[in-house]
């Protein structure tokens, strides 16, 4: 599959985050604009504007005037903030379910399903699919955690997503095997569809069980971390990308 047609800000954004994930690119190791550019075949736009939101996500730092470092983290580290995620994100749908959804809510949240499920439609996931995934993905949770109408779940999510890979949206994909990441997105938009279900019939347990499950889901990006560390993995394209 050809990864060139993703966006090229998303294609840096998911190769950067794989990198950083698989600790090809080390904690406090800086990333270079311009060999990164090359080495992903994009101009320096595109890895500029993937750096700003990498530092939104926790996973890389501003050095000032030198550019951007990857962040140290830890997989126990990972682990933590994806608990805490499951817990608000669990409680804004335990909230929803007592209390009912409002109709505009529930008609946005039915509209991004649809979105969702056509994408799934064809059986298959081609590379620009993991723009449109990704946008579906956060819009839902975005809509789902806003809809609770409660500021201070948003406040503490918002301050938890600066974690690595802590947020909806910092999703470790793999563009070069796209069949598993299909089950994978596929196993991630059923259970939407169920949180949505529970949350209409007004099952406060389910909802809120299911939507922190979800968030667990992506503790393998912790597990993902740990391993790469014991195994000490060598440097791929990581290599080119450093500063001299």
């Amino acid at each position: 599959m050809d990864s060139k047609r993703i966006k090229p800000g998303q294609r840096v954004i998911v190769a950067l985050r794989k990198m950083i994930a698989s600790g090809e690119i080390k904690g406090g190791e800086r990333i270079a604009e311009i060999s990164t550019a090359a080495a992903l075949g994009v101009s320096r736009m595109p890895v500029r504007t993937a750096l700003r939101a990498l530092e939104q996500e926790g996973l890389v730092e501003r050095l000032g005037a030198r550019g951007y470092a990857a962040r140290s983290m830890s997989s126990a580290r990972i682990r933590d903030a994806i608990e805490v995620r499951g817990v608000l994100e669990g409680f804004a749908a335990r909230r929803l379910a007592e209390r009912g959804m409002p109709p505009e809510l529930r008609a946005r949240l039915s509209a991004l399903l649809e979105q969702g499920e056509a994408l799934f439609a064809a059986g298959r996931l081609v590379a620009e699919d993991m723009d449109r995934y990704a946008a579906y993905n956060l819009a839902f949770h975005d809509a789902l955690v806003a809809g609770a109408g409660n500021s201070a779940i948003e406040t503490a999510l918002a301050r938890n997503n600066f974690e690595p890979f802590a947020g909806a949206g910092a999703l470790a994909l793999d563009l070069t095997d796209l069949d598993a990441e299909y089950d994978h997105l596929l196993a991630a938009h059923r259970q939407h569809q169920s949180v949505f279900d529970a949350m209409e019939r007004g099952d406060v347990v389910t909802a809120e069980r299911i939507m922190r499950d979800h968030a667990l889901a992506a503790i393998r990006n912790a597990k993902v971390f740990e391993a790469a560390a014991e195994a000490n993995i060598p440097v791929g394209l990581a290599r080119t990308i450093r500063a001299d």
